[in-house]
């Protein structure tokens, strides 16, 4: 596992037969490994379960490894931003769809607004390296 992960990491962190990788692809997998993490710490009931508190070990880990290989090449308040902004709209689309949480129209609101944040920060803004 520990290989997996170290070649995963080679792969995705720097160059790799000539290939550069992208800092938001980087940033997409940490965010993604969060989501992970929370859906199994979700799933863990207080850690009383083994295999989802091991996700989220691993899920967390992951994500905060990822995240600090974006941090050579983009901007920490545009990494934070986008990072914490889309693991809170991931989160509540998968509380929604796999744990029947509820979200109304301000609660859609409210996730519509964050994404318009994120666009804001990293498109619209001077903030992110283009």
């Amino acid at each position: 596992m520990a290989q997996v992960v170290a070649d995963f990491t080679a792969y995705i962190s720097g160059p790799v037969k000539g290939i550069d990788m992208n800092p938001y692809a980087l940033l997409t997998a940490a965010i993604l490994s969060e989501l992970v993490g929370t859906t199994a710490l979700k799933l863990s009931e207080g850690f009383s379960r083994p295999v989802p508190s091991v996700g989220v070990v691993v899920g967390y880990g992951l994500a905060f490894y990822l995240l600090s290989l974006t941090l050579d090449e983009l901007p920490i308040g545009v990494v934070y931003a986008t990072w914490a902004a889309l693991g809170i709209v991931g989160v509540a689309a998968i509380g929604f769809v796999a744990f029947d949480d509820s979200i109304d129209a301000a609660g859609i609101v409210g996730l519509l607004l964050i994404i318009a944040g994120v666009y804001c920060v990293n498109v619209l803004s001077e903030m992110s390296t283009h």
